[in-house]
Parts: structure tokens; C-alpha cells; sequence
């Protein structure tokens, strides 16, 4: 009996299955919409009520969702004009060699980020941050309250006090800033999705993984027991211009000798066994009969770790400098081709070259150049590898991390050397002034960083650091025992408020442009050589002998006749930009 084939059905797939009927509910939602909008009855709560269904239907199809939360520093702007005030009293000046200040912001960092965008809008080349990690202990304040393990909201909570922070940071980077992150598990790959979604998924530059705790004591016991403990917290890194943001390579020290370097040139060019080299020279056979090895490279890897005789020999310039490995076979001109000699090295156009025994071109990696002083926490001379995203032994630091600064901080201490690193790694010395930014300072570590890579020479920086009244004292104690010796300048700026139904609002803002005009370009303006204009009436009792700049309004510059300008002819006139209160200015109808 013959089978007939059945016909197979081809069933229609949809690879979205809920997005018809997401279609159908806005289509719906808009008809009722346009009903009552267009009803003659009044439906005001009607249509804000549509309105806010028709935007949850419509929003993001993919990414980081979560219940929003209003923050009580945000609503008090509604109201309330927040302006920098300056102490005066803790004002240091003691590099005497520059007129350039650092700046430490005591406030809600939100409050001094919006000031910041008046005065440093695409400005900052790094921005780091510490921020709480949400722990559940006490680390994580919100509207006053401490967000505990138990809070059904806590995530959502430090969500969104998170992506207002954030959204102003990515506005103050510069076209080529970078943004580095300190996290741990509990809030990091939240982190990642918000940050993500802010600067963009594309514009992640590195995920760096740091060991910042050993196994050693109670969690040794917790490994012992079968726990995996963790010993790495996460520093996500984000940019605004391209992602190779690493401009200096970090290098971590490695133990023992890579035996592929294993050939030697002699004095003839000629590239013979590294073993070969070392039979010559009686101090080095004599090292191997010592510990009853035999010649060869195996050993060589083995003895170098427990001999300093031959450390130093295959360290000392001379002879690092002739030690070879064999590398790929390149591509070639011909003629460049027939200027190499099989079996010899040459250097053409930055690389050591040779044929193999097929007379292919290969290229030759020296050994000189993978020997330095490395960036661990000891740092020595020797061979090292390039650090990845792995950043080793931060744990290390630990011991000493109490004490860096002179001053104590229950929570997230950041080790010195690891700012220091991600500063000096991510800028080049050729670069002007590299503004840096930190708004969650904490201890302060940032700023010292900052002072002791000026004071070493690795480049031209200048902090900026924002914290809150909690831990201020400290931020600025630190700065103060650093400044013993790493002279600095600094102006300490405290945020105030003014009202916006205030009668003499316009001149009150005007009188506080002062401070906004020191942040952005890092002066003092009670130098004796600087003078601050805002209206015309301050010309009359200027004595302008001694003045060099003027910081002057620029609709009072546009109004000065012929003969105050004479007056002024020589000295330098910055315009002092009418966006600073333009928005509060409208607002309260000036």
C-alpha cells in the first residue's frame, strides 16, 4: 500500500508575539484620547490619565526599568536657586609658583553638579566616583533616611538617585572624557545597564575587575568551608569619544623567565642558542652547578627565580639587549626581503627582523623591551606583561590603606595608587591642563592623587572634589596633611540657596556669579591683579593701575562708551557669560 506524503503546513511565526497587541492598546488609547479631547464636557483628569497610559505603553523595549523616585534635593530647586558661597578661612594658597586653585564643594553633590553644569559643561577630561554601594549597612542615605537590607525599594531608590547624578556627568565630560565607577555586585550590573542606557552601550570603554580583599583570616575560613568568597569589586569605564582610552600600558611584574626568549645574538649578528651564551661565562656555570641543574632553558626559568647572579646578568642592558624570540612571518617588500641574511638580525622600520629557514621574513621580539619597573604595589625591575582588565593585587594596599592621608573612613577607601593609575593611564603629557572631577569624594583620595601626580611630574592637573557636610571634615583634613608635602591651592566653596520669590533677585544672582567665575577658570578673584565687573556703576571706584584681567558682564562690556574703554585699553577683558542664571532669571520673569 503506497503512503501519500502529507503537506506540510507552513505556520506563520511571529517573532514578537505581544507587539500586536501593545499596537492595538495604543491605537485604542489614543481613540479615547482624541474623545475627550475633543469633548465638550471637561476631562481634565481624563486625559492626564490617558496621557500617562499612552507613556507606559510607549516605553523602552529593552533595558533597565525600575520603579522612579522623586529625591527632596532635586524638589527643593523648584523653589530654591542653589549658589556657591566661599569659606573664606579655609582658603590655602601655598604652591606660591601658581595662581591656579583647586576646588572642594561641600553639599549635596547634586546641587553642585547643577552649578557645575554653568561653569564646566563638556569641560572635565576624568570624572571617578566612589558612590555608596547600597549595602544594605548603613552606606546609602536617601531623603534622610538609611536604605536597609529589608527596603523592598532599594534598588529602585539608588537607581534613581544614581541616573540623576549620571546624566549630569556624561553632559560635563569632555568630547574625549572618561568616566571611571567604583562598584561592587550588589548595585554593578544594575550599573551597567543604567550606564549603558546614559552614555550608551557602544561607548563602554573598559570593565575593570580589581582585587581590592585576600583570602586571609574569616574569609579564609569561608573559602575552607566551600564559600566562593569574593576579592574584586568592578570599575566600569564609559567615554564620550573613542573607546581606546588607555593611553599609557600598565605593567604587572611576572615571577621567573619566559624561556621562548631563547635566542642570543653575538658579536658577528649571528643569532646563536641563548645556552650557548651562558656556556661561556664561568660565574653563570657555576650558578647552575650550584643548585645541580643542567644547562638549558627549562632550567634557566627555574634558576633565575632563586639566583641573583644570573638575575643580573640577563637583566643588565647589554645582554637583555641581544636575548631574542621568534615571532610570525611578516610581509615584506621584496627588496627589503633580499637585505636580510638568514640566520642574522637586522632592524628595519622599528622591527627586529630575520629569515627562517624558508627564507621567510619573521620578526623578533627583544627582550630589553619587556623589562622595567612595574606598577604593583612593590614596584621592580624586571620582566612584566601588560595589565589587562585584571587588575591584581589591590589587596595589597589594604595594610596601609588606614593610614594613607593621614585621616580614617569607615567606608570605601579607595587605595591611592589605583586613582593615581587610572589618572596617569587614561591622560598623555603633552596634554594641557587635565581637569579632574570626583562627586562623591569621601575621604579624598582623588585630590591626593591628583597633588602627588603633579608633584611627580606626570602631567598638569587640577581637582575638583564634591562632597556632602558628613564627611567634609575629612575631605579637606586629608588635603590639609597632604599639603605638607605637596604644597597646594585651594578654595572651599559651600553651596547656599536663594529664594526665587526673593525682591532683589537679579542683583543677588549677579553678586554670586563670583564664585561660578572662580570654578570655571580655577582663580581667585581677590588676586589684586583681577577685578570682577557686573554692572556699570562698579567702573566709577575701579582703579585700574594694577589690574591685569577684568571679569566684566557681557551686556555691561556691550554697554561701556568710547572713553571707559580707553580706560580699560591693555587690560584683559573675559565676558562673564549670561548662562549662568538664564533659566532662573526667566523663571522669576527678569
Amino acid at each position: 500500500m503506497e503512503i501519500k506524503k502529507g503537506v506540510q503546513k507552513k505556520m506563520t511565526f511571529i517573532e514578537r508575539p505581544h507587539e500586536n497587541e501593545k499596537t492595538r492598546a495604543l491605537v485604542y488609547v489614543s481613540k479615547l484620547l482624541e474623545e475627550a479631547i475633543k469633548s465638550k464636557e471637561n476631562r481634565t483628569e481624563d486625559i492626564k490619565e490617558l496621557e500617562n497610559i499612552q507613556k507606559l505603553l510607549s516605553q523602552k523595549k529593552y533595558g533597565l526599568v525600575w520603579e522612579q523616585h522623586a529625591e527632596q534635593f532635586e524638589a527643593d530647586m523648584k523653589f530654591n536657586i542653589p549658589v556657591f558661597v566661599e569659606n573664606k578661612s579655609k582658603k590655602m594658597h601655598y604652591d606660591k609658583d601658581s595662581n591656579k586653585f583647586n576646588f572642594l564643594l561641600e553639599g549635596d553633590n547634586l546641587h553642585s553638579l547643577h552649578l557645575l553644569e554653568k561653569t564646566h559643561l563638556e569641560k572635565i577630561d576624568i570624572i571617578y566616583i566612589d558612590p555608596p554601594y547600597n549595602t544594605g549597612n548603613k552606606d546609602f542615605v536617601y531623603n534622610d533616611d538609611f536604605i536597609g537590607k529589608d527596603d523592598e525599594f532599594k534598588h529602585s531608590k539608588w537607581l534613581s538617585f544614581m541616573e540623576r547624578r549620571l546624566i549630569i556627568a556624561k553632559k560635563l565630560l569632555s568630547p574625549n572624557g572618561v568616566i571611571f565607577v567604583s562598584i561592587d555586585n550588589k548595585e554593578g550590573y544594575q550599573l551597567k545597564l543604567l550606564m549603558d542606557s546614559i552614555f550608551g552601550e557602544n561607548q563602554m570603554a573598559a570593565d575593570l575587575h580589581v582585587e581590592t580583599s585576600a583570602i586571609a583570616g574569616p574569609r579564609r575560613f569561608q573559602a575552607i568551608n566551600g564559600s566562593v568568597v569574593k576579592t574584586t569589586e568592578f570599575i566600569f569605564a564609559y567615554t564620550k569619544g573613542k573607546k581606546n582610552i588607555m593611553k599609557r600600558p600598565l605593567y604587572d611584574s611576572i615571577l621567573g623567565f619566559d624561556s621562548h626568549y631563547s635566542l642570543f645574538e653575538d658579536a658577528n649578528g649571528k643569532l646563536i642558542p641563548l645556552v650557548d651564551e651562558i656556556k661561556k661565562h664561568k660565574s653563570l656555570i657555576e650558578q647552575f652547578k650550584l643548585y645541580d641543574l643542567k644547562i638549558n632553558m627549562p632550567n634557566l626559568k627555574k634558576i633565575i627565580q632563586i639566583s641573583s647572579t644570573i638575575e643580573s646578568w640577563i637583566y643588565e642592558e647589554a645582554i637583555s639587549k641581544k636575548i631574542f624570540r621568534l615571532g610570525d612571518v611578516v610581509k615584506m617588500e621584496k627588496n627589503e626581503i633580499d637585505s636580510l641574511n638568514k640566520g642574522n638580525v637586522s632592524f628595519i622600520n622599528g622591527r627586529y627582523l630575520t629569515l627562517n629557514k624558508n627564507s621567510e621574513p619573521i620578526v623578533l621580539f627583544r627582550y630589553f623591551d619587556r623589562l622595567g619597573m612595574s606598577d604593583d604595589y612593590n614596584p621592580k625591575y624586571g620582566e612584566r606583561t601588560i595589565r589587562g582588565n585584571l587588575w591584581r593585587g589591590f589587596s595589597a594596599d589594604g595594610g596601609n590603606l588606614a593610614r594613607e592621608g593621614g585621616v580614617s573612613f569607615k567606608n570605601g577607601k579607595k587605595p591611592k595608587r589605583l586613582i593615581k593609575q587610572l589618572i596617569y593611564a587614561s591622560t598623555l603629557f603633552d596634554r594641557k591642563k587635565i581637569t579632574v572631577l570626583d562627586f562623591f569624594a569621601g575621604s579624598g583620595t582623588t585630590g591626593q592623587a591628583v597633588m602627588e601626580l603633579n608633584a611627580e611630574k606626570k602631567g598638569n592637573y587640577q581637582f575638583i572634589l564634591a562632597t556632602n557636610n558628613e564627611v567634609i571634615e575629612t575631605t579637606y583634613k586629608r588635603i590639609e596633611n597632604v599639603n605638607k608635602d605637596y604644597p597646594i591651592n585651594l578654595k572651599y566653596f559651600k553651596t547656599d540657596f536663594l529664594d526665587k520669590k526673593e525682591n532683589n533677585l537679579e542683583n543677588s544672582l549677579m553678586y554670586n556669579v563670583k564664585t561660578l567665575i572662580e570654578l570655571k577658570h580655577g582663580i581667585d578673584l581677590d588676586d589684586s591683579a583681577v577685578a570682577i565687573i557686573t554692572k556699570r556703576s562698579d567702573m566709577k571706584d575701579l582703579d585700574v593701575s594694577d589690574i591685569s584681567t577684568i571679569y566684566m558682564r557681557s551686556q555691561t562690556h556691550k554697554m561701556l562708551d568710547r572713553k571707559q574703554l580707553e580706560e580699560l585699553k591693555g587690560i584683559t577683558i573675559i565676558d562673564i557669560p549670561e548662562t549662568f542664571f538664564p533659566l532662573e532669571m526667566k523663571e522669576a520673569g527678569l
